[in-house]
């Protein structure tokens, strides 16, 4: 889709245009729900964060200012409503290991060599807790720093850090668990 038929496409969205918004439904639907499926905790909710989410972006559509790009505008909503849904329902805290722990990242640099599908991975990554898959999303998928999701979480660099670390050891940890336990069979 050319720039100016996504532009065009937004305005009648704005217009409150159901096909537009259709269109738009359909063209980014995939993607956002994958997005809202990394941060739930099951199925169901992922698909209740996406229809929240697509409410969301039609009610603040006017808010896109052109500027950036038009799916990671949507996107972070989606990653907003997540988040903010998974706060007030788990009253997350993040254990500030700053001070008092030292990051051995030297493991990060292990390779696991073997081909997963997507819903394998996804269902090792939903098996974190929320607070360490939090910050592997925000990193690894949606490329933030340590301090933008610092800021985001209200976390302090440090705490990121350590649960970026924790959260790729634990996965690390149950990828290769399973690849051992397929090579039993």
């Amino acid at each position: 889709m050319n720039n100016n038929s996504l532009e065009n496409l937004i305005k009648e969205c704005r217009a409150q245009n159901r096909k537009a918004q259709e269109e738009i439904y359909l063209q980014y639907s995939s993607i956002l729900f994958s997005t809202c499926l990394r941060y739930a905790d099951s199925y169901e909710e992922a698909q209740d964060n996406f229809q929240e989410g697509f409410v969301l972006i039609f009610n603040k559509i006017d808010q896109f200012k052109f500027k950036g790009s038009f799916e990671g505008w949507m996107i972070r909503i989606m990653i907003n409503l997540s988040l903010g849904k998974m706060k007030k329902r788990n009253r997350i805290s993040f254990e500030d290991y700053e001070n008092h722990l030292s990051i051995d990242e030297s493991d990060d640099d292990v390779e696991i060599e073997q081909n997963y599908s997507y819903d394998q991975l996804l269902e090792v990554i939903q098996s974190l807790s929320p607070q360490y898959r939090q910050v592997f999303n925000l990193f690894v998928f949606e490329e933030y720093s340590h301090q933008e999701i610092a800021e985001l979480l209200n976390i302090s660099v440090g705490t990121s850090k350590s649960n970026l670390s924790k959260a790729r050891k634990i996965l690390k940890s149950k990828l290769l668990k399973s690849v051992f336990e397929n090579e039993q069979i």
